[in-house]
């Protein structure tokens, strides 16, 4: 690895001092208005960064270029072009025109749409978004880019994001205004995208069929030890794992993706990256890229990268932690409590906004953070909980107090913190503990969205978010409307108590773990939503729509297509889990077992031959592998029965919910009978990779 990192760092990557450079001057102001300022990019323009913008890429070894962007899928699609174009006589001319950098038209007909289009309509386009720079990776230049249908409905992830960015700017600035702060001209939101993963040996991975179709394993038995010992967490960097994690970081600097921390994970084999926080639009591309660049330098070490949210059972699975914040064009962070958080009245409307938003749309982020694989996650003591609550600490719920009851807010002095040992250093405590099961918890100038999957896009979490806060400031700009200067910050204070008496439910400091906390949480009237079919209506009640569509998010078609959507895909996910399941037992595990069985059977019949007794161990195991083998048979047909009776459904939300009440449950009987004859098997016996090699090999 280079030791220049900060002349590595974005040398891959279209961006700020590029663009100063390769620019004519005008043409470098208007495309910064553009992505400042949210304004159109002209055509004339738009042609004078694309020739700079292909001549750079070409200098760089690229030879083809493509519209990258994010549909519904989950993940990110690209088509491939050259910059090859003929001029006659044999010869051609690498060429780029501003037509092609601003907009693509790629087949929109094989995309998952919801009902928004029919299979035979299949032109989509996308659109180049200026404010994520673009790339270059593999020889081609990436343009991260937005993807409608023909009649202009939104096909991806990034057009709403784009949209609730500028929603809750809007609406923010209004309230600023309101407040005094006339200077200020826009608001982003910011993310930083903890993203967890495992690292398997490559070899080994391949020959689990669980794990190339499905991402998790299926079937097998906890080795003697798992994640007890509490030794991984932080542990030192086995040398395989060391050497990926310097080439990923390596990667991703030269792609811009400010990498920052890397670790040990709490399960064997579980890792950990954590980048600086950015724009979110910008935060979303680039944890899309880190996790496609994961795989890529895994393969490339002779390894596995999973980012399943639950790829072995009985140790954590893997989640994405979304550290949200707001900032104004000044660079001022709305978030940050300050010294005085009693007293800072901008940074107390933010807050008590981000609680009323979180509180009125907990649906929608519980919503945010649903899928099959995150399903074995929430609500397991690993997981934040199904149920939405928000973690302030002390300092803040006391200010909070202050406010709502009319009281003095005593600020405490800060905490010394000793040590006893003399050579080290002394600091002020912090306000306020962490609380790790939380799943939206204030961590200091940020909120922590602690309940995403690691295999999540981080689009949908802060869609709801930034739509629900901005939604919440209309009201208190509306609320405001008229309030003569001099009295504001008495109608602020006033707005702030009333706020904090309708939504402090939402507010929970202790244990989201226990039961305790499940009945409380029913008593205080907050949503439970244990699974994904239970929680994706939610995303189309009437009030989530009529939100969506006043601010001009989604549209009510765009939103019920992402309903059907989400719907089919958990569907379809465990669909293949089942279909995968029933494939390793048929071919892999029964076979086993009576080979085995077979084994057994004829040593025992060698034995008793020639009159040799203390058989009996051997007899005893037999009936074991026996049992076993016509429990397990049993279990599977019953299986394939269900399997039948759910492919018949037309109903996809009544299909969701027999999948994961029946398809699933049989799946889980099917492999707690499995695991539990497993041991039962000699090591060279079983069909496949056991778990005691896939998380200690590496």
């Amino acid at each position: 690895m280079s030791n220049n990192v900060p002349e590595m760092y974005g040398s891959l990557v279209f961006n700020n001092k590029i663009m100063r450079e390769k620019l004519p001057k005008d043409v470098y102001k208007a495309l910064r208005k553009t992505m400042e300022n949210n304004t159109h990019l002209e055509l004339d323009v738009a042609n004078s960064v694309a020739v700079a913008m292909k001549e750079w890429a070409v200098e760089h070894g690229a030879t083809h270029y493509t519209h990258w962007f994010q549909p519904m899928t989950g993940y990110t699609a690209e088509k491939h072009d050259s910059f090859l174009t003929p001029v006659g006589d044999g010869q051609v001319i690498m060429d780029f025109s501003g037509k092609e950098l601003r907009k693509g038209e790629p087949d929109a007909s094989s995309f998952p749409s919801g009902g928004l289009r029919a299979t035979f309509e299949a032109r989509g386009y996308t659109a180049w978004d200026p404010t994520s720079p673009a790339f270059i990776k593999d020889k081609t230049l990436y343009i991260p880019t937005a993807f409608c249908s023909y009649s202009g409905d939104s096909l991806d992830k990034k057009t709403p994001l784009l949209r609730s960015m500028d929603v809750l700017s809007k609406e923010a600035v209004k309230i600023l205004h309101k407040l005094g702060q006339t200077e200020i001209r826009t608001v982003h939101t910011t993310v930083g995208a903890e993203q967890e993963y495992f690292l398997v040996d490559r070899a080994l991975y391949e020959k689990r069929k669980d794990l190339i179709f499905t991402g998790r394993t299926l079937l097998g038995a906890m080795p003697p030890k798992g994640q007890e010992m509490e030794d991984h967490y932080f542990g030192s960097l086995k040398t395989r794992v060391s050497a990926f994690m310097h080439e990923l970081d390596e990667e991703l600097w030269k792609l811009g993706v400010p990498s920052k921390t890397k670790h040990n994970e709490v399960a064997p084999a579980q890792h950990e990256m954590a980048p600086v926080f950015e724009t979110t639009n910008v935060a979303v591309d680039h944890n899309q890229l880190t996790m496609e660049v994961m795989k890529k330098v895994a393969e490339r070490h002779g390894l596995a990268c999973l980012l399943h949210e639950k790829p072995f059972e009985g140790i954590n699975g893997s989640g994405k932690h979304n550290n949200w914040s707001i900032t104004t064009d000044s660079g001022v962070n709305l978030l940050d409590p300050g010294k005085t958080p009693a007293e800072n009245l901008q940074f107390l409307v933010f807050l008590v906004a981000v609680i009323k938003a979180v509180d009125d749309h907990a649906d929608l982020l519980r919503v945010s953070a649903a899928s099959a694989g995150n399903d074995h996650r929430l609500g397991a003591d690993e997981a934040p909980p199904a149920i939405i609550s928000i973690f302030l600490g002390d300092e803040l719920a006391a200010v909070l107090d202050s406010i709502e009851n009319g009281t003095f807010f005593e600020q405490q002095a800060k905490v010394r913190m000793e040590t006893g040992a003399a050579v080290l250093p002394h600091w002020s405590r912090d306000t306020t503990d962490r609380n790790r099961t939380s799943p939206f918890a204030f961590t200091g100038n940020k909120f922590e969205f602690r309940s995403l999957g690691s295999a999540h896009s981080v689009a949908d979490p802060n869609i709801m978010l930034n739509t629900a806060v901005a939604d919440t400031l209309a009201q208190f700009n509306e609320s405001l409307e008229g309030v003569e200067p001099e009295k504001m910050e008495d109608a602020v204070r006033e707005l702030l108590r009333r706020t904090i008496k309708d939504h402090k439910r939402i507010l929970f400091d202790g244990d989201g773990y226990t039961e305790e906390w499940v009945a409380e949480a029913e008593s205080r009237g907050l949503l439970n939503l244990p699974s994904t079919p239970v929680a994706l209506p939610y995303l189309v009640k009437e009030r989530n729509i009529e939100m969506f569509v006043k601010h001009g998010v989604l549209t009510e078609k765009e939103l019920k297509s992402r309903y059907e959507i989400q719907l089919e895909k958990y569907c379809k996910t465990i669909r293949i889990e089942d279909r995968t399941l029933q494939s390793m037992l048929s071919h892999q595990f029964l076979p086993a077992l009576m080979t085995y069985a077979d084994k057994l059977s004829e040593s025992i019949q060698r034995r008793k031959a020639v009159g040799t007794f203390g058989c009996e161990a051997e007899m005893e195991q037999l009936g074991v592998i026996t049992d076993a083998y016509n429990d397990i048979y049993k279990k599977l047909a019953k299986l394939k029965e269900d399997t039948a009776t759910v492919e018949g459904m037309t109903d996809m939300q009544k299909a969701a919910e027999f999948y994961h009440d029946t398809i699933l449950a049989d799946m889980e009987d099917l492999r707690t009978s499995a695991d539990a004859v497993e041991d039962y098997l000699p090591q060279n016996m079983l069909p496949y990779p056991s778990y005691e090699e896939l998380l200690f090999s590496v």
